[in-house]
């Protein structure tokens, strides 16, 4: 092989090795820094997806994701304005707008961990001034959006923007619920023991109202009943004087009729004297008896 074709092919691989090394790609969730000999290029901020050139050996490039990242703060036992002691579980959501400022602040898991703390602060000056029943009423709100907002402006020095903060639970110690049980049970048998109580002065209430109305039934019933029978007595009484008024012959043998029906049964026995008025209407004669 000749000595020129040689030199040309070494010259040919170095020329592509240059030329791949010079460039790079920054992708669509990507921002990225052009480091020159340890400071930041004057153009080395690149936020907008393309492809890029950089001086080999000299240059270096360094990536960081645009997307939303998140964090998660450790549970923390806080204690809250009224004394109340609760667990805290938070999490918040940023994402990298300034990768120069990013960059300054050290590495990533530093950066992270000083997040942490700055939400810990945050998330414990701002509890602290808070009651239990605000964190879980309606007031809730306005304590994330405080929060949301110093979290986000301590934030901006590292070059962060601050999407949302959010508390996942809070929540009392273990060690502290079993008390907290106890008073709930007991609260809800001291409701139970009251509402008994009511429904058996209620249920009192309605049976003497029954028995009343019972009683007033019963007695105006009987006094109804009492006049009524009273009534058709006396009008028995009239019907029976003027039918018995109209024939008084008629009304003595009727009324005779009746005093044979309940005294001359089967087996019965008279001991009587022949000349008895018992006797005129059988048609039996006093002389016949006599003999």
């Amino acid at each position: 092989m000749r000595p020129s074709t040689v030199f040309f092919g070494i010259i040919a691989v170095a020329v592509l090795f240059f030329g791949a090394s010079s460039l790079f790609v920054v992708h669509q969730s990507e921002q990225a820094l052009v480091i020159r000999l340890g400071n930041v290029r004057s153009d080395g901020i690149i936020q907008e997806p393309g492809l890029y050139f950089k001086i080999p050996m000299i240059d270096r490039v360094v990536f960081y994701d645009r997307r939303l990242q998140g964090l998660e703060i450790p549970t923390e036992a806080i204690v809250l304005k009224d004394q109340k002691r609760i667990l805290v579980d938070t999490i918040a959501r940023y994402r990298i707008s300034d990768p120069l400022k990013y960059y300054q602040a050290g590495n990533e898991a530093n950066i992270r961990t000083q997040l942490s703390q700055l939400a810990s602060s945050s998330l414990r000056r701002i509890m602290g001034e808070t009651s239990l029943t605000s964190l879980l009423t309606e007031g809730r709100g306005s304590i994330i959006k405080e929060l949301n907002k110093e979290f986000a402006e301590r934030s901006l020095v590292y070059g962060l923007t601050v999407v949302d903060v959010r508390i996942r639970r809070a929540d009392f110690p273990e060690k502290n619920n079993e008390s907290i049980y106890n008073r709930m049970r007991s609260e809800r048998e001291r409701e139970a023991t009251e509402l008994r109580a009511q429904g058996y002065k209620l249920k009192q209430q309605i049976q003497a109202e029954a028995d009343r109305k019972k009683t007033i039934l019963l007695a105006t019933a009987t006094r109804n009943a009492d006049i009524l029978r009273s009534e058709g007595d006396a009008e028995a009484s009239r019907i029976y004087n003027e039918a018995y008024g109209k024939d008084l012959k008629f009304y003595a043998f009727y009324r005779s009729l009746e005093t044979y029906r309940r005294t001359l049964g089967e087996g019965t026995t008279l001991v009587l004297s022949p000349d008895s008025p018992l006797f005129r209407y059988l048609g039996v004669k006093t002389e016949a008896l006599q003999k």
